[in-house]
């Protein structure tokens, strides 16, 4: 998968030609010299990222999620540390480049779609047409490329080279279109719901919290992946790089969805900025921010104001019950988030 050093033609050269030989041999380091700039780059981010680890994924009991950046960590460091040049065989070549060309395509980026648009059927039944047809097109133009890489390789894959022979077939590139467009698709998809969250909050004046809700999180985190492939082609810099990258953005989105739900901030910003999906409408806003609602320890939060005024006193539960407004002169501010979220 090296970006230069590949011979791009049906035909590789004679064994006689020292420069085809060269070229091949260029091609198959890249990705050992590689390796060190990723293994750089994960040790980095494992360290920025220690204290957020240690304060949201450590103190959990045993979990998937935990269990998960536990397997990222370990598989991503031994795939760097354990690099080293090999000689292949031809048929370990044609069946790597199969299995890693299948599972990149198989991507779960399309359940996090499905999740943004509130699981829906619609959405999903589109997502799953797309996505078999750019997986069917995918591995048809795959098949037809395998077919003849054993051939296009076998004059070369005897060489001292340190890996598979960089030597590509002359349509092999195509195999990528069908799932780059799908990826466009997704990428519009969380696209148009990132511009109508941004517009809903900006109309209903929600959405200030101090730090991003769930929901927003899970936009903003699709914009950011889709635009950081486009603009940095990261999938095609090489396996290191590549693992790399692939480890390090899901660690940190496993550990920013574990921040957004344990961090009361945040917590509250994702309940009022879903709104839209609960009973809590103008009136309860204004009786919630006028007094402050202060219910036992063992009562949880409601938004019907006349149920939630069984923990204030019996005038402030008139008061909201009956005018569902609240004078300025008894207006005080609304309580701590902690004493009133469960």
């Amino acid at each position: 998968m090296a970006l230069r050093g590949a011979v791009a033609s049906d035909e590789v050269a004679p064994i006689e030609d020292t420069s085809a030989f060269v070229r091949l041999l260029i091609g198959s380091l890249i990705p050992l010299h590689v390796v060190l700039a990723g293994l750089t780059w994960i040790l980095h981010d494992y360290f920025v990222t220690l204290e957020d680890e240690i304060r949201y994924i450590w103190p959990q009991r045993s979990s998937f999620s935990k269990l998960i950046i536990a397997l990222l960590l370990f598989d991503v460091v031994q795939i760097h540390v354990f690099a080293r040049p090999g000689i292949t065989s031809n048929n370990l070549c044609v069946a790597m480049d199969t299995i890693i060309r299948v599972v990149g395509a198989l991507s779960l980026w399309s359940l996090r779609v499905y999740a943004i648009y509130g699981c829906s059927k619609r959405v999903a039944a589109i997502n799953t047409l797309l996505f078999a047809g750019s997986i069917a097109g995918f591995l048809w133009i795959l098949v037809h490329n395998n077919v003849r890489r054993a051939a296009v390789i076998a004059s070369a894959i005897h060489l001292p080279l340190p890996g598979c022979p960089s030597v590509h077939s002359g349509i092999e590139w195509s195999q990528w279109v069908p799932a780059t467009a799908y990826e466009g698709v997704l990428f519009g998809f969380a696209l148009y719901r990132t511009c109508e969250s941004a517009v809903i909050a900006r109309r209903t004046g929600f959405g200030g919290g101090t730090g991003p809700g769930l929901y927003a999180l899970l936009l903003r985190d699709n914009v950011l992946y889709f635009l950081g492939c486009s603009i940095t082609h990261i999938p095609w810099f090489s396996y290191a790089p590549f693992h790399a990258a692939v480890g390090i953005m899901t660690t940190r989105m496993l550990i920013s969805l574990r921040k957004a739900v344990d961090e009361p901030a945040s917590f509250a910003s994702t309940s009022f900025t879903s709104t839209s999906n609960s009973s809590f409408n103008s009136a309860d806003e204004v009786a919630f921010r006028g007094v402050a609602l202060k219910p036992k320890a063992n009562t949880s939060y409601r938004s019907d104001a006349t149920r939630t005024s069984t923990s204030t006193s019996t005038s402030a539960a008139t008061l909201v019950g009956a005018e569902r407004t609240v004078p300025m002169q008894f207006a005080r501010a609304p309580a701590p988030v902690s004493e009133w979220m469960v």
